[in-house]
């Protein structure tokens, strides 16, 4: 990677990631997810949902692999 670019930003990070999309001209978006229930992310929504949504680029979600107990 030649151009990778790296920001620190406060705020609600549906918007800062979409924003950040647009004004970096992103191809791509890649973001976590922490995998909650459909409760706590209707209380708390997912940032993960809203980006596929809304932002103006491919959105790569990656969630975290399950652990063997």
């Amino acid at each position: 990677v030649h151009d990778a670019v790296v920001e620190v930003v406060e705020g609600d990070a549906r918007n800062i990631l979409c924003d950040a999309v647009e004004k970096h001209h992103a191809s791509i978006l890649v973001v976590g997810s922490h995998g909650y229930g459909a409760i706590k992310r209707a209380v708390l929504g997912s940032v993960s949902d809203y980006c596929a949504h809304h932002a103006h680029c491919t959105v790569m979600i990656v969630k975290r692999p399950k652990t063997k107990h």
